[in-house]
Order: C-alpha cells, then structure tokens, then sequence
C-alpha cells in the first residue's frame, strides 16, 4: 500500500505528540479521536518520532497504514529518528550517514526498532532485509512541514533567526545536503518563539514537555518522550487535550496565548 501524505490542509486538526513506538497509548488517544462527533472532517497529524524507544515501533507504522486507510484525512511529518533511522539504513542521502548509522545504533534508544522487524540490535544488513518495502517508502517520503492556513507542524520547530520565507522554501524541499537538520533535530527550537515574520504559530514536539504548552506563537505536544509520560493529542482550535489514560490533561498557557495571538486566528 502507497502512502500519501498531504502537506496542505485546512480544517479541525487532531495533533498526535511523538509516539515513539507507544502502541497500547496510541490506540487509546486514535480512540478518543473515533469518538468525536467531526472525526470524519478532522485532519489527523502526527508530529514524527514513530520509531525507537517505546515497545513495538513496527506496529506504530502498521498502525499509520491502517489509520490512512480508514481515514484519508492523515499525514505526519518526519522526526529526527525517522531521519536518523533513513540515513543509517542507507535510504537517506544525508552527508554523515556512516557517523550516523553508528549514533542511531548507540545513542537514539534503537533497541526496540531492531526487535520489533525481529532482528539483532546492531544488525544494520539484516534490519535492511527485514523493513518491509512499504514501510521504507513511508519513511523516505516522510515531509518535513505540513502547512494549515492557521498553523504550521514541524518536528522540533523554527529558527527564530532565519527569515521565514527561508526556513519553509528549505522545509517543503527537504534538503539532505544538511548533515543535522535543525528544524527536526534541535533541542533549542522548544524554548523560542519563531521568527517574527512567520505569520502563524508553529506546533511541535521532539523535546519532552510536561504538559502540552499553548503560547502565542508556539504549540508543543510531547508529553511522553517515548518513556512514561503520556501520549498527547492536542484538539484544534478548541485547545482540549487528550492523552493515553483517556483522561483531560492539564494544559500550560499563558494570559497572552489565551487572549490573543494563535488562538484568536481559528476564530
């Protein structure tokens, strides 16, 4: 099965945080997102890092498939495993994909990515043979932006120095020449608001949050890591929560993210 995945949408968004192979948390977030009385007009969009760390990192992806099956309105975009993962199986043209293979193996929680496709951690050759062919087009063709009219998604967030226009043309290209794209692999991105020419708020996860935060010009949704916390869902524009136990989640805002800036554009 062929997988598209659109990178301009417009309406309701449920935004899933980085899931990270939390197969028993995504179910229960993908069945509150059933439940809502507009899941057929609402835009599912997941933030990347589906693979690595949680349990079963195949079976997040067997669970995409299935989901953009049943429900066309779904997309994602690429996190810093996925690119990782690319460049270490040789899928990726990234420039340090030797030093990367390496990194991915030793620092990025690969573990259960190897167990998942039944292989030896380590075994790059034998992880390769493993992947199923629909599961190496998905990742390759992962985008690096999806584009609303009232938000942007991307992995782990914008320069606050680099023009806009700069930043999305690099985005919707996906430039490989790049050895660590910032824009999926920076830790900074969580703790900076974009840069003042970009004209709408900017939603992202790949740092760990504890609790999904709503400022004026940024959105971030992982609250698990990939570790204990929960799997977040973030409900746009009504800015309600829904996370893995099924129950509300606090949400972190500020008195200006409340009365002005992101919130009053879904209006």
């Amino acid at each position: 099965m062929s997988v598209k995945f659109p990178t301009k949408i417009q309406g309701p968004v449920a935004l899933i945080g980085d899931v990270h192979g939390q197969v028993d948390k995504l179910l229960t977030v993908l069945d509150h997102i059933r439940a809502l009385p507009d899941f057929e007009q609402r835009w599912i969009v997941f933030i990347g890092d589906f693979v690595d760390r949680g349990t079963d990192p195949k079976a997040t992806i067997d669970i995409y498939f299935e989901l953009a099956k049943e429900h066309p309105k779904t997309t994602a975009v690429m996190g810093n495993h996925e690119l990782v993962m690319g460049a270490a199986l040789g899928w990726l043209p990234l420039p340090a994909s030797t030093e990367l293979a390496q990194k991915w193996v030793e620092f990025y929680d690969s573990e259960s990515t190897f167990e998942s496709y039944g292989v030896p951690h380590g075994d790059l050759a034998a992880l390769n043979r493993a992947i199923p062919q629909s599961h190496r087009d998905w990742l390759v063709n992962l985008p690096w932006v999806v584009e609303h009219p009232r938000c942007l998604f991307v992995h782990a967030g914008l320069d606050p120095n680099t023009p806009f226009a700069m930043q999305l043309r690099i985005l919707q290209q996906r430039d490989f020449t790049l050895n660590r794209p910032p824009w999926l692999c920076t830790k900074t991105f969580v703790d900076t608001d974009p840069p003042q020419d970009c004209p709408l708020p900017v939603a992202s996860g790949h740092v760990r949050v504890p609790s999904v935060q709503l400022r004026p010009k940024r959105i971030l949704c992982d609250t698990s890591g990939g570790t204990d916390g929960p799997l977040s869902c973030v409900l746009l524009p009504e800015r309600l929560v829904i996370s893995s136990p099924g129950q509300a989640q606090p949400v972190s805002t500020t008195s200006a993210g409340t009365k002005s800036g992101w919130w009053k554009l879904w209006s």
